[in-house]
């Protein structure tokens, strides 16, 4: 085994609902619905929050930013991964890359996977070539096909810093 990788896997999910704004990978999306949660329910930032996490074996975000706390109350997600970006760094590794999607019927996000990239590049400090975001439908089946949710999948590649 090469203890300089490490390799993480990460998922969320939330509900969809009236009046609350939807954000995805930092970004504000225009429209109806937004997603429900403790915090502002990013399920792309927090998908990759546990990837990272569990590529380190620390857990997952609810064992870092648990939703019982009130301080994580409509916390913006970007500020999450500031902090797990921080505690790999403590760890001494870095971003290798991040290939993430996320699930939802609608709206189309194409337009936005730019600004995402460009987000979760500028908090992980890497180059925005390192951060792969692809959208997808689920055909109108399940919970995302009924527009009743949305959820995000991420994949993370640490490796060790040089000393």
């Amino acid at each position: 085994m090469n203890p300089n990788f490490k390799i993480g896997f990460g998922y969320d999910i939330h509900p969809l609902v009236k009046d609350r704004k939807l954000i995805l990978g930092g970004v504000e999306i225009p429209g109806e619905y937004g997603l429900l949660g403790h915090s502002d329910a990013d399920v792309l930032l927090h998908a990759i929050c546990d990837a990272i996490l569990g590529a380190l074996a620390l857990g997952d975000i609810g064992k870092h930013f648990p939703n019982t706390d009130p301080k994580y109350k409509d916390a913006d997600s970007k500020q999450l991964l500031n902090q797990v970006y921080y505690l790999m760094n403590d760890f001494n590794y870095q971003i290798g890359n991040i290939d993430s999607t996320i699930l939802l019927e609608e709206p189309k996000l194409a337009l936005h996977i730019p600004a995402m990239r460009k987000v979760i590049a500028n908090i992980i400090n890497v180059d925005v070539d390192h951060v792969s975001v692809k959208a997808t439908t689920s055909e109108k089946l399940g919970f995302v096909g009924r527009n009743e949710g949305c959820a995000a999948h991420a994949v993370v590649l640490l490796t060790k810093k040089e000393k």
